[in-house]
């Protein structure tokens, strides 16, 4: 029910009743204008668009504080991610604004204000939480549309990776494994420093696990016999504290351990149990990515004239050799616990061009067997007619 009244000082009200039945009025000086609002307001009924505006009148920080309780499903790393991201940019900007006043308009200007002082990546990841919170207003019936949606993004120009050669990684692997003279007073003792650092180096270069992937492996999830790591778990450093669970997008897998390393990870792990975890820091617990880089992994790549490694470029190392060996790229996904083939070959997609000339070569080969064959079939330049059986 809606209609337009003129009040005794010369306003036109315009009122309407929602589907719970509570009124909804506002005024307008001139009566066309109020007409307009109440056609609006059908259209949006009809098309289902309609919200109820008081359900808006909610600040986004109170929103963003219910969008967070509902985060249980992400991996704790993430959701102090997510976190971060709304002390740091969202909540200064927007914590006190009512949902019903966020405007495309004022969210284009926010991010191109905040285009000058961060990067492409961390604009991108700003705008997405904010997107999935006001995403959760408009499931939730108190916006129509979201305003985050298309906004314009400054475009991400993607690194270039650094690949290392078999004979890289095994002279990184070798560097690992022997204290440099200066070592740091919070590293690893001299008694400790053993060939794990070694298998550490080769097992990331050559099964493209994650560093918590690594870490977080257990003896019992180690098959030698099929030459097999299962990966079930991960963990990561969130807020100074080491916290465990799934790998990054949920994703268990296997991957493949190649056998030359099998003799020497089956002795590294002899005597333990299949509880115990195959790399350990030198006080039993999971190896600390932060610590081996600055102990360990920084003097040995600076001496061998690979400076500024992080270990993270092993798994790049990983999927690099496994092309260069002929795997293709659903073998490349499985092995690094990809999504999808598209991400895998948004990241190494350029890798795979360096085997186009193969491509080529087996189509010519194909292409000459067959005409080989046509030919053997032809006796002194008549087509013999094959059997309707041989056709």
């Amino acid at each position: 029910m809606a209609n337009i009244r003129k009040r005794p000082d010369g306003r036109w009200r315009a009122r309407y009743r929602d589907a719970h039945g509570a009124e909804h009025a506002r005024h307008f000086s001139r009566r066309v204008d109020a007409q307009a609002w109440l056609d609006t307001v059908t259209t949006a009924v009809q098309t289902g668009m309609y919200v109820d505006p008081a359900k808006a009148k909610i600040t986004v920080g109170e929103w963003t504080k219910r969008w967070q309780a509902g985060q249980a499903h992400l991996k704790p790393s993430t959701c102090e991610r997510y976190a971060g991201i709304v002390r740091e940019h969202i909540g200064p900007r927007w914590s006190q604004v009512m949902l019903l006043d966020v405007s495309h308009a004022d969210v284009q200007a926010w991010i191109t204000q905040l285009s000058g002082r961060r990067s492409p990546a961390t604009l991108r990841k700003i705008h997405r939480v904010f997107s999935l919170i006001l995403k959760l207003a408009v499931q939730d019936g108190r916006l129509a549309r979201n305003p985050t949606d298309a906004i314009n993004l400054p475009r991400v120009v993607g690194k270039e990776h650094r690949y290392l050669t078999h004979d890289q990684v095994d002279a990184l692997a070798n560097a690992c494994a022997t204290p440099p003279p200066d070592r740091s007073k919070h590293g690893p003792k001299p008694e400790n420093w053993n060939a794990q650092y070694r298998l550490v180096v080769l097992f990331l270069a050559y099964t493209g696990c994650r560093w918590g992937e690594m870490a977080a492996l257990r003896v019992g999830r180690m098959d030698f016999l099929r030459r097999r790591a299962r990966v079930n778990e991960s963990v990561t450093i969130v807020r100074g504290v080491l916290t465990w669970g799934p790998p990054k997008g949920h994703e268990r897998r296997e991957v493949p351990i190649p056998p030359f390393l099998v003799d020497e990870l089956a002795a590294h792990v002899a005597g333990k149990s299949p509880d115990d975890l195959v790399f350990t820091g030198t006080k039993g617990g999971p190896l600390r990515a932060q610590v081996f880089q600055r102990a360990v992994l920084t003097q040995a790549a600076a001496a061998i004239g690979l400076d500024g490694l992080h270990p993270h470029e092993l798994r790049h190392t990983a999927a690099s050799l496994a092309i260069a060996s002929g795997a293709d790229v659903k073998v490349v996904q499985q092995m690094l616990g990809h999504k999808s083939a598209t991400m895998t070959l948004d990241l190494y997609g350029h890798l795979f061009d360096d085997r186009l000339d193969e491509v080529a070569a087996a189509m010519d080969a194909a292409r000459t067997s067959a005409q080989d064959h046509a030919d053997y079939l032809r006796t002194e330049g008549q087509l013999i007619k094959l059997p309707r059986s041989l056709k």
